[in-house]
C-alpha cells in the first residue's frame, strides 16, 4: 500500500508544504504558470479515480440547466422528476445531489451517467 500515491498523502503534503511555499515565493511566476499543465497531467496520470472516488463520495457537483436536461433525457425522466428525485437547492442557489455518495456512483466506483455527467464532473479535477 505504500506504493499507492494516495497513501498517507495528508502527512506527506504537510511535511513538504513549507519547502514548496518557499520555493514558489522565489520562483518566476511566468515559468511556474507555463509548467502547470504538464505538472497537472503528470500528477493525474498517477491517480485512478476508480480506485478512489472520494470526490463522488463526499462532494456534489453543481447541476446546471443543460446538465439536468441532458441527464434526465439520458435516464428517460422528465426534468422535474429528475430534480425531485435526485437534487436539492444548496445555500448558493445551485442544484446539487440530495445525498452522499452521489446517487450515480456505482459500487465499483464507476459513474452510471459518465457519458452525460454534469459539466463540473467533466472538468474535474480543478487545478
Amino acid at each position: 500500500m505504500s506504493g499507492d500515491p494516495l497513501h498517507n498523502w495528508q502527512k506527506r503534503s504537510k511535511d513538504k508544504q513549507k519547502v514548496l511555499k518557499a520555493f514558489l515565493a522565489k520562483a518566476d511566476k511566468k515559468k511556474v504558470l507555463k509548467q502547470l499543465p504538464a505538472l497537472h497531467d503528470e500528477a493525474f496520470e498517477k491517480i485512478d479515480c476508480l480506485q478512489c472516488a472520494a470526490c463522488c463520495k463526499n462532494y456534489s457537483p453543481r447541476f446546471k440547466t443543460p446538465d439536468v436536461k441532458r441527464i434526465s433525457k439520458h435516464l428517460g425522466m422528465k426534468e422535474s422528476t429528475f430534480i425531485e428525485t435526485y437534487l436539492r437547492v444548496d445555500e448558493d442557489g445551485d442544484f446539487v445531489v440530495k445525498s452522499s455518495p452521489c446517487p450515480f456512483l456505482g459500487t465499483d466506483n464507476a459513474c452510471s451517467v459518465y457519458d452525460v455527467r454534469p459539466s463540473d464532473c467533466a472538468r474535474f479535477p480543478y487545478t
